[in-house]
């Protein structure tokens, strides 16, 4: 855990419950660090880049918070440096919740997943869009061209602080592509054993002796 996250997240509400519970002086160790956006190393951006999905948590102007998925090709959501995430928000049901929030909160709450490793990464910022337009070319592709489906905007994230929280109770669960990956090679063995399988059918069978007499003459 960063210093940054605690020092967002650990009210002084949140606080008083960790002090009855006995983790409050561990905690405060944790989050006396200067009062910095933290960067993001390579470990989370290569992360972020591998991901196909993540949801994102914005707040209404009435106080409700929202939580939503955002999916897409691998690399549809990538740091651009130490400081900023951007994704390419492709077209939904057109209910534009998460649009409009941000238009009066622009603070999100992101959470990434990889199930088969059971990892998670927890990132908070604030958020703004842009259009598609102003991605500038030499930012990278962040629009795959082979994904159908259309980009309405461009959603860029001021990183404030992040933390990898535990595996605990996370279950693994693999995607169609991981599967076929795991499996591909039993497949390929079962294939190799079924063509040798028939290799041997298609020999001619050598005649057995009659039982109790001597195969030679």
């Amino acid at each position: 855990m960063t210093s940054r996250y605690g020092q967002l997240l650990f009210t002084p509400q949140v606080q008083r419950h960790q002090e009855s519970r006995g983790s409050r002086r561990n905690y405060a160790n944790m989050t006396a660090g200067p009062a910095e956006a933290d960067p993001l190393t390579p470990d989370e951006a290569s992360f972020a880049a591998t991901r196909t999905s993540f949801y994102l948590a914005s707040t209404s102007s009435t106080g409700w918070p929202y939580v939503q998925h955002r999916g897409g090709p691998p690399g549809f959501l990538q740091a651009l440096d130490d400081r900023t995430l951007a994704f390419a928000d492709y077209r939904g049901n057109k209910q534009y919740i998460t649009t409009g929030n941000l238009d009066s909160d622009g603070r999100v709450a992101l959470l990434l997943m990889d199930y088969p490793s059971r990892t998670r990464l927890k990132i908070l910022g604030r958020a703004r869009t842009a259009g598609v337009e102003e991605w500038p070319e030499s930012a990278g592709a962040l629009l795959p061209g082979d994904y159908r489906a259309a980009v309405e905007r461009i959603v860029l994230i001021d990183v404030e602080a992040y933390d990898w929280n535990c595996p605990q109770h996370i279950e693994p669960r693999y995607t169609a592509a991981e599967l076929e990956e795991a499996l591909g090679p039993l497949r390929e063995r079962m294939a190799e054993l079924e063509r040798e399988n028939a290799r041997l059918r298609e020999q001619p069978r050598r005649p057995r002796p009659a039982r109790g007499l001597s195969a030679q003459p």
